[in-house]
């Protein structure tokens, strides 16, 4: 059971602050709530992704070898490089890693995140790693003009990928880490003096909020579009066509195409049954370079270094009744807080009262209360809003908000060590060096350090993820809605 922490907030001001921060979550999300008396939600088995790209990993393509202090004057060989990624619904991504001691889950999936919602969000030089993807391979493709600037020689898209992953680690973990490749390692040592602090990229696509309640005969909104991309398509689903609801501008004028700080509405006809609906805009753009990708199970974090055209969704939910408490739930992790916010609001006219974490809460009309539930580094979470009428919400993800510190390396004993995982099979543009994960200076006794962070496929990994998955316990950033009868 998760306790509740002390820090509660109600109010209207809050409610907009916090439905703003939710929608920033880009699809780590389940959004939405019944309204009415048993109303059900149109995607109950669904697992929903409200925004951002949504991106299959590949494994790592182009590398070369680097060398990690572990401590004691023991260095370990692994592979630094680029990943790539599948977009769901078509396109193609690259990535360095931004998590060293963390290894890669083979076809882990992966949501384009805000950086608040990763270890980024507290690396007060997250900023350098932007430019550093900016003005370093693959972004600058002329590797002759760069290992020029770099005083680096002759790089090849191997040496300049293990260079630049060099230099972000050094960045993003703190890691005592050297490229093997003497050109390789003259890149990083140029990338990283000369970094200068950035500001995080926009998002590819995400909406703000992507959840909103109210009574029906009215305009249920904004629902305000942010997108890098140059046009937006936008369409009601199914379930809000056959309600006769429609997507419109705050004029009531039907809307099909949005661009960024376009608000959207859904207007419900008054008389339609109390029920929910949902939109969905879509827009074929590149994902913006620097944008964080964070696993849904524990698989280390990504950064974007390169897209092709990719198609990225994202959706929001309206909820509506003609009396009677009028609620919707929503949650973010709050990595600052090391836990969940979960936001119920209520656009009803009678007050709402709900069940949370073993505590009970009550929303007062146009109100919405905030309730932080402590969650640990690291750890899966599922906590479910349950209220009157079959109302049901649950969320469930991991708090992965952290970068592991360089750990100590094993004596045999009880010192931890990193994660055993080996090289990635080759496939594709695998261009890298043929280095094992090898330790020297001392024997480890607990296991090879993973590959670039880890591999894009092992038994060993795969099969704990299998086991973790059958126990219930495999962390998920994905959030699922329940049926209220499924609970």
């Amino acid at each position: 059971m998760f306790a509740i922490s002390p820090r509660t907030t109600t109010g209207r001001g809050t409610a907009r602050r916090r439905i703003a921060a939710t929608a920033a979550t880009v699809g780590l999300l389940v959004l939405g709530s019944v309204a009415g008396a048993g109303t059900a939600s149109a995607d109950d088995e669904g697992v929903h992704h409200q925004g951002g790209a949504a991106a299959t990993l590949d494994g790592l393509k182009t590398f070369d070898s680097a060398r990690l202090d572990i401590g004691n004057g023991k260095t370990k060989n692994i592979s630094a490089g680029l990943f790539e990624m599948s977009v769901d619904g078509g396109g193609q991504l690259q990535t360095y890693c931004i998590d060293i001691h963390n290894p890669t889950q083979s076809k882990a999936k992966y949501l384009e995140t805000p950086w608040g919602q990763t270890s980024l969000g507290a690396n007060k030089d997250a900023g350098k790693i932007l430019w550093i993807l900016r003005n370093s391979y693959p972004q600058a493709g002329d590797l002759a003009s760069l290992a020029q600037k770099a005083g680096a020689g002759e790089l090849t898209p191997k040496t300049a990928a293990a260079g630049t992953q060099v230099a972000i680690w050094r960045i993003s973990d703190g890691a005592k880490v050297e490229a093997k490749n003497e050109q390789a390692e003259k890149l990083a040592d140029w990338l990283e003096a000369q970094a200068q602090n950035l500001q995080e990229p926009k998002t590819s696509l995400t909406l703000d909020p992507n959840a909103v309640s109210g009574k029906s005969g009215a305009k249920l909104g904004p629902v305000t579009v942010h997108t890098d991309a140059d046009q937006v398509s936008v369409a009601a689903n199914a379930d809000a066509t056959a309600a006769g609801v429609k997507v419109t501008d705050k004029n009531g004028q039907p809307v099909t195409s949005a661009v960024n700080g376009t608000e959207l509405y859904f207007d419900v006809p008054a008389g339609t049954a109390d029920g929910t609906a949902s939109l969905t805009t879509k827009a074929t753009t590149q994902v913006p370079v620097g944008r964080a990708f964070a696993s849904a199970s524990k698989s280390q974090t990504q950064i974007l270094a390169g897209s092709t055209e990719s198609t990225i969704t994202a959706n929001a939910t309206a909820n509506w009744a003609t009396k009677g408490a009028i609620p919707s739930a929503t949650a973010e992790k709050n990595c600052a807080e090391g836990g969940v916010d979960v936001s119920v609001g209520n656009e009803g006219d009678s007050d709402f009262t709900f069940d949370l974490a073993g505590s009970t809460h009550t929303v007062a009309p146009g109100d919405t209360k905030t309730v932080t539930v402590p969650v640990g580094e690291d750890e899966a979470y599922d906590i479910t809003v349950t209220g009157p009428n079959g109302f049901s919400e649950r969320f469930q993800g991991v708090l992965d908000c952290e970068t592991q510190g360089t750990p100590a390396p094993s004596t045999g004993g009880s010192g931890e060590t990193p994660p055993s995982s080996p090289e990635p099979t080759p496939s594709g543009d695998t261009t890298g060096g043929t280095t094992g994960d090898t330790t020297t200076g001392g024997t480890t006794g607990g296991g090879d350090l993973a590959a670039t962070g880890g591999s894009s496929a092992t038994p060993v990994i795969a099969g704990v993820a299998v086991a973790l998955l059958a126990a219930g316990g495999a962390a998920m950033f994905f959030l699922r809605r329940k049926k209220a009868a499924g609970q």
